[in-house]
């Protein structure tokens, strides 16, 4: 009876096989193969693996058995196979990748594989293998701004220092407001989902009014304080620094990171902390939302109540929002930076860099 060989991991060899199994650029072969050798140092039958993984037994075998013999260098390359070797791959890849990078077509933003393949004299077929090889992916973008704030790593460095070592006898508060959430009703009924097929909305409908969501969340629970209201002038702005006064323990001083709205610098809202000397603002750089986490509870929010949502009134809008609040504050977690202020500033340089070295910037 053959037994399957046993497979011991070094420390190096679990980090690069978990790196290549997640990896969203890694070529799928490899990460199956990744997943087989992880597996299998679990000490799982490969019968097991293979209804895991999805592939036959043979397959988790053969790789097993290669890895044993020759560890990461024999599955991370393929073994030569029959065949003419890819002349045409050969011949067109490199202009490919070249026109990805560094051209665009003359009358759009960006390439398709069929303009690609005109543009280079091949099949579109080979763009395609071309572009996933290398994960190249023209018809993505992602947007992004990097801060020119003069006193960027200052603030960075305080509103960090304040995620990672809060103060004793303080609470580290993140705070903003969410403006001019619509109250959106489709025109027709929702379709719902089925087997082969996804639920369905109309893509236009009525408008009911808006609402602004003032939402502040401490760090250390996870609790989010917020109320909603018409407008988001200063006015407002004051009567909710009055309501987190109101909801938190007075004997804390109270470290409010905010980002740089011109209601939040008010003169009136001045006055007001003047004479509330508990409470310290903390400044974000400007264009650095990303780094006020209460952002990233409006983007949750967003995308599990009101993008799909039907509301036909801003009172049913409102409704929603505080049940959602309400939920998230019946279980509660901290919210964990793990980030230094070393990191963001090394990785901002480097876009800096990157930006300043590119002819089109």
């Amino acid at each position: 009876m053959r037994i399957a060989p046993k497979i011991h991991l070094s420390e190096e060899e679990q980090q690069t096989l978990t790196k290549w199994s997640r990896g969203r650029s890694t070529p799928a072969r490899l990460v199956q193969r990744a997943k087989i050798i992880l597996l299998a140092e679990q000490d799982l039958q490969n019968i097991d693996i293979a209804k895991m993984l999805g592939v036959m037994e043979r397959t988790v075998g053969r790789w097993r058995g290669r890895f044993a013999k020759g560890g990461l260098a024999v599955i991370e390359k393929d073994l030569p196979r029959g065949g003419r070797h890819g002349t045409q791959r050969a011949k067109h890849e490199a202009a490919i990748i070249k026109k990805v990078q560094e051209e665009k077509p003359n009358n759009a933003t960006h390439w398709t594989t069929r303009e690609l393949a005109q543009a280079v004299g091949t099949s579109q077929n080979l763009v395609f293998r071309v572009l996933r090889a290398n994960g190249l992916k023209p018809h993505l973008v992602k947007t992004f701004k990097v801060s020119n704030d003069l006193r960027f790593e200052e603030k960075l460095r305080d509103v960090v220092g304040l995620y990672l070592n809060p103060p004793e006898h303080a609470l580290v508060i993140s705070a903003d407001e969410k403006t001019s959430i619509q109250a959106l009703d489709r025109t027709q009924p929702e379709l719902p989902i089925k087997k082969g097929r996804c639920g369905t909305m109309t893509h236009d409908y009525k408008r009911n009014g808006t609402t602004t969501l003032f939402a502040a969340i401490e760090m250390a629970e996870g609790q989010v304080i917020s109320t909603c209201m018409d407008k988001h002038r200063h006015q407002e702005w004051i009567k909710f620094l009055k309501l987190i006064d109101k909801e938190t323990p007075s004997d804390l001083d109270v470290h409010l990171i905010v980002d740089n709205y011109a209601t939040h610098k008010h003169e009136n809202v001045k006055n007001w902390l003047k004479r509330h000397p508990r409470f310290h603002i903390h400044f974000t750089p400007t264009s650095s939302s990303w780094l006020n986490v209460i952002e990233g509870f409006f983007g949750k929010l967003t995308r599990k109540r009101l993008r799909r949502g039907i509301f036909k009134s801003v009172a049913d809008l409102k409704r929603a929002i505080k049940e959602f609040i309400e939920a998230h504050n019946e279980n509660p977690k901290p919210f964990v930076w793990t980030a230094t202020a070393e990191k963001i500033i090394e990785k901002v340089g480097r876009a800096r860099i990157a930006l300043h070295n590119d002819p089109s910037a």
